[in-house]
């Protein structure tokens, strides 16, 4: 008797917000090792009230195909990831640990690293926002980028020949400080993922309390970007609009600087009213 092992792949692509389409394929191998035979597509129409529409289908393997389009429809609605959810202990609750999570796929490229501007000038600076209102950078540019770009933090001259040792570590006491769920965001608490004080570098995630949402934020030390200056960067990975989340997390981690001696500007909504209209004024 031969035993067959079924391997899915399901690829999505939408058309609209709307509608999307998913082709899966599978194939049947033999456990004896012989060659992969692709029996059959189907294609699904997906639409937000799940209905589908079966363009061709075998009989035989319906029960199949119709396990492989509820996995389909999760991946649209974006609960199917390439990350494990998780949850942050410091998070504020429990009450919600029984939803699905969305973390997000973590960006590749996070960090200081070579960047092209809008005429593609290259430059050193942190990730681009792009075009969603769900993200502020210091590095990126003010011309450019007006509604995207904030004012880089000035540690205080105090610190000396080791400033930058002494502000980055300053940064991570001031981030552990930070308290899960005020202004009703971030409730699922946070980890810090990197602290490099000799470099420079601290990044972190936050997460939000129901849906699971992580939000990475980056704070650096770039040379020619000022002699005590700090690159901020706070985005939102899933979604297009963020509700004022980053702007929140930034001004309240700014103040707790200011009553540190630090320079640190906040997202200020006379200079950002795009980014507050389009979250609905929060």
């Amino acid at each position: 008797m031969k035993v067959f092992q079924l391997n899915f792949v399901a690829v999505s692509l939408c058309l609209s917000p709307a509608t999307c389409f998913c082709d899966f394929r599978y194939a049947s191998k033999q456990s004896s090792g012989g060659d992969s035979v692709l029996f059959a597509i189907q294609k699904d129409r997906v639409t937000k009230d799940n209905s589908k529409d079966v363009v061709s289908t075998t009989s035989s393997r319906r029960e199949i195909f119709s396990a492989a389009s509820g996995l389909c429809s999760l991946a649209i609605l974006g609960q199917v990831t390439t990350e494990d959810a998780y949850a942050f202990p410091n998070k504020i609750s429990d009450k919600y640990d029984d939803r699905p999570k969305r973390p997000g796929p973590k960006p590749k490229d996070l960090g200081v690293g070579t960047r092209k501007d809008m005429v593609g000038e290259e430059y050193k600076g942190l990730k681009n926002c792009g075009p969603a209102p769900n993200c502020f950078c210091s590095t990126d540019s003010i011309e450019d980028d007006p509604e995207h770009n904030i004012p880089a933090w000035t540690w205080p001259k105090e610190f000396g020949s080791d400033g930058k040792v002494k502000a980055f570590q300053e940064l991570e006491d001031v981030v552990n400080a930070y308290e899960p769920g005020q202004k009703n965001i971030d409730g699922g608490g946070f980890k810090i993922i990197t602290s490099d004080p000799n470099k420079g570098y601290l990044y972190v995630q936050f997460e939000s309390l129901k849906a699971g949402y992580i939000d990475d934020f980056e704070v650096a030390y770039i040379d020619g970007l000022g002699d005590r200056a700090v690159q901020i960067r706070s985005s939102s990975r899933v979604g297009y609009l963020d509700f004022g989340v980053n702007a929140k997390r930034i001004n309240y981690i700014a103040k707790a600087l200011k009553a540190k001696g630090w320079d640190a500007p906040g997202v200020d909504p006379a200079t950002h009213q795009d980014y507050v209209l389009q979250n609905g004024g929060n």
